[in-house]
């Protein structure tokens, strides 16, 4: 299911074994745009560090309960490695905290998990990166801290990111939300990662290969509205683009995680 990341925020959190916290945002990196770590905000237990989950152990988002459902228990969450509230999520602690758990590092790989497209939940499928094949050095970035940031077409400025709209199952976000502001007054549209050229930190900008008058003519996404696969059709029709499920056509491995 596709769920907005502000949605999200303040969902409580499931343990194996009761509730540690809600959702506070989520860290994603802008090579695969895909959520790396969800952030917990845990109140008066575990104060001073971050709590991250790895999707690894997420199991799913239940809208109807408004919880995320996760695959550890409270004291092996209070047993993973330690980062501090203040500090970045540097590689050193990512080392720590995968071996912690023994999951695959998706640094070490061309695909989206590492050496997978997808999450591989079984440890019996679990492989070393293949020989030769380098690792590349994350920068991941807060789904809070991204929002407000400019959106830039081909030809000119066209409203600021307002949310992100994250996959439940693979844990991608597949969607930004864009608010054009002055552009066109109330409406909003969904621009897919794929559609990125770059995003310039620096100055607070994601590119877009895309002109405003595309933009401006592509379906109006609204808050009431739910997106399904006929709206993502129509969206990636509008600009002739292949949609990120052609990818579950042609990986076999893919098809249940996007039914």
């Amino acid at each position: 299911m596709l769920n907005k990341a502000k949605t999200l925020k303040g969902y409580k959190l499931d343990s194996l074994d009761g509730e540690f916290g809600e959702v506070k945002e989520f860290y994603f990196d802008d090579r695969h745009w895909t959520v790396r770590y969800l952030v917990a905000n845990t109140g008066n237990w575990l104060t001073g560090r971050q709590v991250l989950i790895s999707p690894y152990a997420l199991v799913a988002a239940i809208k109807a309960e408004e919880h995320v459902a996760v695959n550890l228990t409270k004291k092996q969450i209070e047993a993973s490695p330690s980062l501090n509230s203040d500090k970045p999520v540097s590689r050193q602690f990512e080392v720590s905290y995968y071996g912690h758990y023994g999951w695959p590092m998706y640094w070490n790989g061309p695909y989206m998990r590492g050496t997978y497209p997808y999450i591989a939940r079984d440890p019996e499928t679990w492989k070393s990166p293949a020989q030769g094949e380098k690792a590349w050095d994350p920068l991941l970035r807060s789904t809070d801290a991204v929002s407000g940031y400019e959106i830039q077409a081909l030809d000119g400025e066209i409203g600021h990111v307002e949310d992100f709209i994250i996959d439940d199952q693979t844990w991608a976000i597949r969607y930004l939300v864009v608010a054009t502001r002055n552009c066109w007054p109330g409406k909003k549209v969904l621009v897919s990662p794929q559609w990125i050229e770059r995003v310039s930190w620096s100055e607070s900008k994601v590119f877009i290969n895309l002109s405003r008058e595309a933009i401006k003519q592509s379906p109006e996404y609204t808050e009431e509205a739910l997106i399904t696969r006929d709206y993502e059709e129509g969206l990636h029709g509008h600009y002739q683009l292949e949609g990120y499920w052609a990818e579950s056509a042609q990986r076999p491995e893919l098809v249940h995680l996007n039914k």
